[in-house]
């Protein structure tokens, strides 16, 4: 191809009008119609201005015998290689991380329990004192196993972060592990979901019989508990089924997602600190714990819809 035919398929593959192409190089559409007519041929600086826009080489557009060579801003210059016994170590690593994980989150959850259900069965100050001493040890064994669990990853975060390659016979490996997994992570998601939304029976039940207040507690305590259960199964079977697809790099691993990721793991983070604090100051001024839970729900499929608009935002001032 000359270079006036690769103008006219850079241009289309990226869905511009001449028009468009003109304005983004600050020329007349008449000139973009010249170039891809052979009628003239663009200048240094403009050539210099399309390698960038349409993101392939100079020599691309120059050399008519130079097939394409797109120039890729999420490959890295150096690759990691990924070798066999470096993939299984990943595989395993994570299905240990993904016990440890589940384990920390549940206790997270659980930790509030003795707190509800002693807060409306008396009002004992010792109880309620040594409750709430007892949801502190909780959380500090989950952020004890967070924390442990976080420095052992650290050697292996480059595999989710960055672009690699594999040696022979992995991706086959991986692909195989993964099909043989799938049974087991579709079973594991279902029962995962069916008890997060059968936990809210409990607190159904106890507000249409319209029991006494320790009872509304009894009730919070069993839907935290069959949550911290969904949630377990859940945590254990995403982590698994995502390190199948980090060393394949599908999914949210590919090349361009772990780009974006980078610059949105800021906004991941900022927003489920301020979701926690929201749900203790609100559940702690009102003191109506049979209530309050209700932002975690509403929170996830918040994050999902705004996290989607922060992608849209990265992605549409790259281009």
């Amino acid at each position: 191809m000359n270079l006036a035919d690769k103008i006219i398929e850079e241009r289309k593959k990226n869905g511009w009008s001449q028009e468009e192409l003109a304005s983004k190089l600050g020329v007349s559409r008449q000139a973009v119609s010249k170039w891809e007519s052979s009628g003239s041929i663009p200048d240094l600086q403009r050539i210099l201005q399309m390698s960038e826009l349409f993101g392939v080489t100079t020599d691309y557009l120059l050399k008519d015998e130079i097939e394409e060579e797109r120039q890729n801003e999420y490959v890295e210059t150096k690759t990691i290689k990924v070798s066999m016994e470096e993939a299984n170590q990943y595989l395993d690593m994570k299905s240990r991380g993904s016990r440890i994980v589940a384990n920390a989150t549940s206790l997270c959850i659980l930790s509030p329990v003795p707190l509800i259900v002693l807060g409306t069965m008396t009002q004992d100050h010792i109880l309620i004192g040594f409750s709430l001493v007892l949801l502190l040890v909780l959380v500090a064994i989950a952020v004890y196993l967070f924390v442990n669990y976080g420095i052992r990853d650290a050697s292996m975060q480059h595999l989710e972060k960055e672009s690699f390659e594999t040696e022979y016979g992995v991706s086959g490996m991986v692909r195989e592990r993964r099909k043989q997994y799938e049974p087991t992570f579709t079973r594991n998601i279902a029962i995962g979901v069916v008890l997060c939304i059968l936990s809210v029976i409990p607190t159904i039940m106890a507000g249409v019989m319209e029991v006494e207040d320790y009872m509304s507690g009894i009730s919070v305590g069993l839907l935290l508990i069959i949550v911290s259960i969904g949630v377990n199964i859940l945590i254990r079977a995403g982590m698994i089924k995502s390190s199948y697809d980090t060393l394949l790099q599908e999914g949210e691993y590919t090349i361009e997602e772990k780009h974006v990721k980078k610059k949105t793991d800021s906004f991941s983070g900022a927003y489920w600190c301020l979701i926690v604090a929201i749900y203790l100051g609100w559940s702690f001024s009102t003191n109506n714990w049979k209530f309050t839970w209700i932002i975690w729900p509403v929170a996830g499929v918040l994050y999902a819809a705004v996290l989607g608009l922060v992608k849209m935002t990265i992605e549409g001032r790259e281009k």
